[in-house]
Order: C-alpha cells, then sequence, then structure tokens
C-alpha cells in the first residue's frame, strides 16, 4: 500500500469499468445502493493498492468487487433483520390485465429483476457463483479465489445454484399456473382460511417484509400463513399486479391509500419466496390507482 492516488491511467480505467463493476455487484446483492457502496469501496482499496502489483485492471476490480459483495451476502445471513435496504423504490409495478404498450416495454425491462427474487433462495457463494460466471463470463479460477475454493469446487457450487435456478418458476411471461397459485393465496388470506394457505405455500417459505422501521424476515409455512391470515383483513381494495415481472396484488384501505403490494416466486405448484412492502414512503412511490 503507497497511499498515493491512482495514476491518471488507473482512474480512466476504472471509470471505463464504473458501470460493469456496479452490474455485478447490483446482480449479486439486488441493491442500487449497496451496489454503489460496494463499487465505491473498491475505488478506495485501489487508491491504497500499489499499481505496481496490478497486472490486470479488470479482473483486479471485479475480483475485489466479488469479495466485497461476498462479505455483504453473509452479513445478511448472519443478521437477516438487517439484510436489505428499503428497495422498494426500484419496483415497476403494473396491472395484471391488458397492460398498455408503454407498460410491456417496462415488464420488458424488469424480467432481470424477477430474477432477483430467485437469487434470495441462493446461499452466498451460490449466488456470487451463478452471476459471475454466468451473467459476466468470469473464469471459475478467479471466482475460485474469490471463495477460497479450488476451480473444481468451484464449477459444482455454481453448478447446484444453475440447478436450483432453473427449478424454480421464473417465467419470462408469468403462466398461468403461477398466477392461480398466487390468485388461491390471496383469496385465502381474505378468507381467513388456514388450511388453504398452507396447501399453496412452500413449509420453507421465506417472507421478507419491507416496513418503515426496517425488514422483518419470516421462515416457515404455519408462521406465514398466521399473519397472512391476520393481515388480510385489513385491506379494502385489491388488483393484481406484476411486480418487477412477477405475479403479485396490491392492496388499499378503504379510503384509496395503499397498503401493501407483494410479490411472489412460485416453484413446482407452491410459493417458496414472497416479498411485501407496507412501507409508506415506498408505497408512495407506486403509481397505481386503487380499483374502483
Amino acid at each position: 500500500m503507497t497511499g498515493r492516488p491512482p495514476s491518471d491511467l488507473a482512474t480512466e480505467a476504472f471509470e471505463a469499468q464504473r458501470e460493469r463493476l456496479r452490474a455485478v455487484a447490483y446482480r449479486v446483492l439486488g441493491s442500487h445502493a449497496d451496489a454503489e457502496d460496494v463499487v465505491q469501496e473498491a475505488w478506495m482499496r485501489l487508491v491504497r493498492q500499489d499499481e505496481a502489483t496490478i497486472d490486470n485492471l479488470s479482473g483486479w476490480l471485479t475480483t475485489v468487487v466479488g469479495r466485497i459483495s461476498l462479505d455483504v451476502l453473509r452479513s445478511r445471513r448472519a443478521h437477516p433483520e438487517t439484510a436489505y435496504g428499503q428497495e422498494s423504490a426500484e419496483l415497476v409495478v403494473t396491472p395484471a390485465d391488458e397492460p398498455a404498450p408503454d407498460e410491456q416495454v417496462a415488464l420488458a425491462d424488469s424480467v432481470g429483476l424477477a430474477l432477483l427474487f430467485v437469487l434470495d433462495s441462493l446461499g452466498p457463494s451460490e449466488r456470487l457463483a451463478f452471476v459471475l460466471h454466468d451473467m459476466f463470463a468470469v473464469p471459475f479460477r478467479d471466482i475460485g479465489q474469490i471463495l477460497g475454493k479450488s476451480t473444481e469446487a468451484t464449477k459444482m457450487i455454481a453448478s447446484r445454484a444453475r440447478r436450483k435456478v432453473r427449478a424454480t418458476d421464473r417465467p419470462t411471461g408469468p403462466g398461468r399456473e403461477h398466477r392461480e397459485v398466487v390468485q388461491a393465496f390471496r383469496l385465502a388470506a381474505l378468507g381467513g382460511d388456514f388450511e388453504a394457505l398452507l396447501r399453496v405455500l412452500d413449509p420453507n417459505v421465506k417472507l421478507t417484509v419491507h416496513t418503515p422501521d426496517g425488514v422483518v424476515v419470516t421462515l416457515g409455512a404455519t408462521r406465514v400463513a398466521t399473519g397472512a391470515r391476520t393481515f388480510g383483513g385489513q385491506a379494502a381494495r385489491h388488483r393484481s399486479v406484476l411486480v418487477n415481472g412477477v405475479p403479485g396484488h396490491m392492496s388499499w384501505r378503504a379510503d384509496g391509500t395503499p397498503l401493501s403490494v407483494a410479490a411472489f416466486t412460485v416453484s413446482e405448484g407452491r410459493i417458496v419466496d414472497i416479498h411485501i412492502i407496507v412501507d409508506p414512503v415506498g408505497l408512495a412511490a407506486i403509481d397505481l390507482p386503487a380499483p374502483t
């Protein structure tokens, strides 16, 4: 470490890599704010690094961003109650029925974002290996250096992650079965039907609720069904929506103010992951009127 600022050449090279590095961090972390922080930290590490020790700046920066992102993922696992920032402003919420042409464009752009819901089910090492190799073509050898694994072990981790992603119902256009499962959940929640809720929930379902006070994570069908049955009675109006390309629904109170927006990930006919926004600030950013 020299403490000297990077040369003009290194600075220009970093700026040329900034968007790619931000894209890598965002795909790994699912948060624009966290991705920005990771890229800034990578810059600070470059400032402290002796440039003479860097043979390939692009590869070095990718490795640094990967390592920092992995640390963030592991921290989330250790402290799930603080796993995510308030990312509701990034949601693309559109009506599920007959979208207008401009909404079709928004949905097409959001297909990649829908993958983030699936990636949440992967472990930190699996997620990093899948994103770096399958999305950014980083060699397994380089990913292994980040994970502290051999090349062969890294290939196995990525392969395991790939199988999980493929096994999850992540349609480029929401499938009929997926919508029917979500609709069944909604009706069961509104009717307070505990048994019906259990039928559509995976035993290991994960519920992530974004509240004004932070993020609350609930695991397991029984606990999720209990909460859904209680919460369902608060809504007066409802509308089926697409949330980042994933089937969901939005609810409003009797006075027309938004109550919640939910997105669901479905696998083998059951809901495996639910993201719900109840934070009023996040809901206010969603421009979708209550049904009359």
